[in-house]
């Protein structure tokens, strides 16, 4: 599934001090992460946040994935 991550993802400085959340949300992207990181599948995150969609999950791990790649030059 492409997903672009940037029509699910915002972060503005009124909503969670800008912390990247799903748009329409108040929902973190890193809260997510976490869960996801601890084994939690994308059903049972929808179970828990009925009101999101697998397409929001999955822009939140390609979010995830590009940060990884961004390379910062430190001299």
């Amino acid at each position: 599934m492409q997903i672009n991550w940037r029509e699910y993802i915002v972060s503005t400085p009124d909503v969670l001090r800008d912390k990247p959340r799903v748009k329409r949300t108040r929902i973190p992207v890193s809260l997510i992460l976490e869960y996801l990181a601890s084994g939690k599948t994308v059903e049972e995150i929808i179970e828990e946040f009925p009101d999101l969609k697998r397409e929001q999950i999955v822009a939140c791990l390609d979010y995830a994935r590009e940060l990884s790649e961004f390379e910062a030059v430190i001299s």
